[in-house]
């Protein structure tokens, strides 16, 4: 039997949360921005198919990186949002090494836009409690079903940086509710299982992927807790990306496919599955 693409489940969760953020908590999204970015992705991902020729057009992808861009990104014009959107899908076709994107889309589309326009933003505090603890559950439960969405890296990023912020508030003497208001993030919810834990731009073995979430969480407590930066993750992951690539030639392993099967010999070596 054929086993369901994992992009399926993200889809799914995500549409989720964007449903009942706009709808039962009124996020700051109009529709008519939800359609700009998720339309502007997917149209950005047809003309790089069909630029660099290749036989098919994915649009799972693009639509998870739109989806999360509806949730994170917001900025003070639509044609930002348009710019985010172009920057997330051209990343992964123009920014390779041995033939992978070093970049997670949605994440370095967030950065460059809001480091380059400086009229972007990314809103964390509007999603509530209870829609980040369903969403943390039904993700979760997303990695559990399909092993291909890489929950290593998610489970030992979660280890290393929600243990740092408990024992930040144990040695400062701080009550626990801190650090759990902390973690109360749609933010981090996204980035926890919709970025860091993206098969195509982690490390190819386990040991180097937890290795990568150990960089991660501490450069990403580095920026919050020392240089005081609220989008501290978002920084830390564009940064730590770059370091796959030496990661895997330190620790060679089998690069990660979403389909092996239906791509052509010369389209999976110069663009698999982006």
């Amino acid at each position: 039997m054929k086993k369901l693409d994992p992009r399926y489940f993200q889809i799914a969760v995500l549409a989720t949360l964007l449903c009942y953020g706009v709808i039962i908590l009124g996020f700051d999204s109009s529709l008519r921005q939800i359609a700009l970015v998720l339309g502007s992705v997917l149209a950005f991902q047809y003309f790089f198919t069909r630029f660099f020729s290749l036989p098919k057009f994915d649009y799972r992808s693009a639509l998870i990186s739109g989806l999360s861009l509806c949730l994170l990104l917001r900025a003070s014009s639509p044609w930002i949002l348009v710019l985010g959107a172009f920057f997330t899908v051209a990343s992964k076709f123009l920014i390779r090494v041995r033939h992978r994107h070093i970049f997670n889309p949605t994440n370095i589309g967030i950065v460059a836009v809001i480091l380059l326009t400086g009229q972007a933003w990314v809103s964390p505090g509007q999603w509530g409690s209870f829609l980040v603890f369903a969403g943390f559950i039904a993700s979760l439960g997303a990695l559990v079903v399909n092993r291909a969405s890489r929950s290593d890296v998610t489970l030992a990023f979660l280890i290393f940086y929600v243990g740092s912020l408990f024992a930040r508030a144990t040695w400062l003497g701080d009550p626990w509710s801190i650090p759990i208001h902390q973690l109360e993030s749609g933010a981090l919810l996204i980035f926890s299982f919709f970025m860091i834990s993206d098969p195509k731009t982690t490390p190819e073995t386990r040991l180097g992927r937890i290795l990568f979430a150990a960089l991660v969480a501490t450069t990403g407590y580095y920026f919050r807790f020392k240089l005081f930066e609220p989008n501290a993750l978002l920084y830390s992951l564009a940064i730590c990306s770059p370091v796959v690539p030496l990661i895997d030639l330190l620790m060679r392993g089998e690069p990660y496919e979403w389909n092996r099967s239906n791509q052509s010999p010369l389209s999976r070596n110069l663009f698999p599955a982006t």
